[in-house]
């Protein structure tokens, strides 16, 4: 049995049941999600493709705790999280869920290192231990001999890796990226969804990916759509 069996196997680290969330446009109400059901396991990458409008941020904003959905369950490593308190909830998306978006948020009077150890010293590591890990996953994503550039010095496919890497910064069980390949050409694309693959299966994260790059879709462990509000798989 491989690892990604293993893993597929056990319990998921991300997991949405019955999720509903519907809008107001006037008197109109709009069903965005209707019962939606999901999960991802550890070391698994699915992929979320559908047009503008279908729910996919939606979907994300309720996995990662930005929005609390009308009913349903989102589990967090089997813990009911949307059922947390407010301050609960916040304390989750700093240490058990990492988000990567399309434009990479890294702030610029800092250098590609000091980014990454942002988070890990807001969350109580100190300055030794958050550069020692910084370090350690600049180099998983191939750019540790740039660890002392700021964002500027970087290209953009460097930045969406500095990225990458700060969102597993704190370890977190669930990486949620939103069109994290959106704003490059196709072949630095490409380049940046390998680190991001090699990434979530070498921590054994849950990722999932909005998307809407159907080629690098195809290239994760399955491909989901929303359709009437429900989440689908295709193929």
């Amino acid at each position: 049995m491989n690892k990604l069996q293993e893993a597929t196997d056990s319990n998921p680290l991300l997991e949405l049941r019955g999720v509903t969330q519907s809008f107001f446009q006037g008197l109109v109400k709009l069903d965005i999600l209707v019962n939606a059901n999901l999960s991802v396991h550890a070391g698994e990458m699915k992929a979320l493709i559908g047009p503008s409008g279908s729910g996919k941020s939606t979907l994300l904003n309720i996995a990662g705790l930005l929005e609390q959905p009308d009913s349903g369950l989102v589990l967090i490593d089997g813990v009911e999280a949307n059922s947390l308190g407010r301050s609960k909830r916040a304390l989750m998306r700093r240490t058990d869920i990492g988000f990567v978006f399309q434009f990479h948020r890294l702030l610029p009077e800092f250098s590609a290192s000091e980014n990454i150890m942002i988070p890990q010293m807001l969350a109580g590591l100190d300055r030794f231990e958050a550069a020692a890990r910084a370090d350690q996953l600049l180099a998983m994503v191939g750019l540790q001999a740039r660890a002392d550039h700021r964002p500027g010095l970087l290209s953009g496919g460097e930045q969406q890796r500095v990225a990458i890497a700060r969102s597993v910064a704190n370890a977190p069980r669930v990486l949620l990226a939103d069109e994290p390949t959106g704003n490059l050409d196709p072949d630095t694309a490409k380049e940046v969804f390998q680190h991001l693959s090699s990434i979530t299966r070498a921590t054994g994260t849950a990722a999932l990916v909005v998307t809407h790059n159907q080629q690098l879709a195809l290239n994760m462990d399955s491909v989901l759509t929303i359709e009437n509000g429900q989440v689908i798989p295709i193929g």
